[in-house]
């Protein structure tokens, strides 16, 4: 286990993950997926770009919002699409060390390139099969959650 997620562990705090997705059979998937993971997360879901953004930036209802240590984006979202999403939140000095995960259905050669243009840390495509939509989600969580250093949970300082 890394050494972040050891101390969050020690403090008792579990990782927490902002799922952006529109999708409710995804959505119940990815909270399938998460609920028997190896490290203690508390999921949040918004469905739609908006939303992500006022979560992110702690605004209306999300004042009192946990900074996430993992974004989970959809690219195809009502409001404001998750590439809208990705750039805004790249560009900003106070978020852009959350570590975004594009998690989407398009497998699109441009829409990867969009992607990573606008800093995403990575680009899965969602397979179609149930079982393999949940083996992806626990692979991000093996991933993102044990073995990769993630930046501390504080705010990031603006730049």
């Amino acid at each position: 286990m890394t050494e972040h997620l050891q101390q969050e562990a020690e403090s008792g705090r579990p990782v927490e993950i902002l799922l952006v997705e529109d999708n409710p059979g995804d959505v119940r998937l990815a909270i399938e997926a998460l609920k028997d993971a190896k490290v203690r997360n508390n999921l949040t879901h918004v469905s739609d770009g908006e939303e992500a953004l006022a979560y992110l930036r702690k605004e209306g209802k999300y004042a009192g919002a946990r900074r996430p240590d993992l974004v989970l984006l959809d690219l195809n979202l009502p409001r404001k699409s998750g590439r809208e999403v990705l750039c805004e939140v790249k560009e900003d000095a106070a978020l852009r060390t959350i570590p975004v995960v594009i998690l989407t259905t398009s497998q699109a050669e441009e829409d990867i390139l969009k992607a990573y243009n606008c800093n995403a840390n990575c680009y899965i495509s969602k397979p179609v099969d149930l079982d393999q939509f949940i083996k992806v989600v626990r692979s991000i969580e093996d991933f993102w959650l044990t073995i990769v250093k993630l930046p501390s949970h504080e705010e990031a300082p603006p730049t």
